[in-house]
């Protein structure tokens, strides 16, 4: 598909393959989230635009490229979206950050809003999605459409794992966006959970049940 990666990095598939352990705990899985949206974005934001300013070195003055315009904004879906905050701001210290708040109807799977706020001017910038998991592609989806409504133009989508049913609506919905995935799963379930999977990310990531 186009627009689509799917990492086949050696470093991101083996984080990924202790991130599925039932056996990882807490801190362990928060932190192998945080490396990996670190090595994924290292790769979603190779275009970001660069312009030569003046620096001056221990031995001369010089024109070197840096980070030009806007700068980036993060916006993880809620919660378990947070988790990988920190791994791009690793890279690009200087981003800023919003959020989109959506919760999953236990019956029907559906998204809905209950919080969205975005930098300013949102427009102008180059937004990261964030969500670990990538399952029926309905948050994703309403996500982006709410991003796009606020105004949001170049957009990329970061997912750790993904199901082929979310990845293609995601993709059939928004085909402009940079879709960017650490693995590529097999299938979701009759509960709408992505196998092999690695469970409730949010739940693992904040230690809660």
């Amino acid at each position: 598909m186009e627009n689509v990666t799917i990492f086949n990095h050696p470093l991101i598939q083996h984080k990924i393959s202790i991130l599925r352990s039932k056996s990882t705990g807490t801190n362990e899985f928060r932190a192998l989230i945080e490396e990996i949206a670190m090595l994924m974005g290292y790769e979603a934001l190779r275009d970001l635009p660069l312009a030569d300013v003046e620096v001056e070195t221990p031995i001369e003055t010089c024109m070197t490229p840096m980070i030009s315009g806007k700068k980036l904004a993060v916006v993880p879906i809620l919660r378990a979206g947070l988790g990988m905050v920190n791994g791009i701001l690793a890279l690009v210290p200087s981003a800023k950050v919003g959020h989109v708040g959506l919760y999953r109807d236990e019956v029907t799977h559906e998204p809905h809003e209950y919080y969205c706020k975005l930098p300013t001017p949102i427009e102008l910038r180059t937004i990261v999605v964030t969500d670990p998991m990538l399952a029926t592609g309905g948050s994703a989806v309403a996500a982006v459409n709410f991003i796009k409504e606020h105004g949001g133009r170049h957009i990329k989508f970061m997912s750790i794992i993904a199901a082929p049913e979310g990845l293609k609506r995601l993709h059939e919905a928004h085909p402009d966006i940079q879709i960017y995935v650490g693995h590529l799963d097999r299938c979701l379930n009759e509960d709408a959970y992505i196998c092999p999977g690695l469970g409730d990310a949010g739940d693992r990531i904040f230690g809660t049940r």
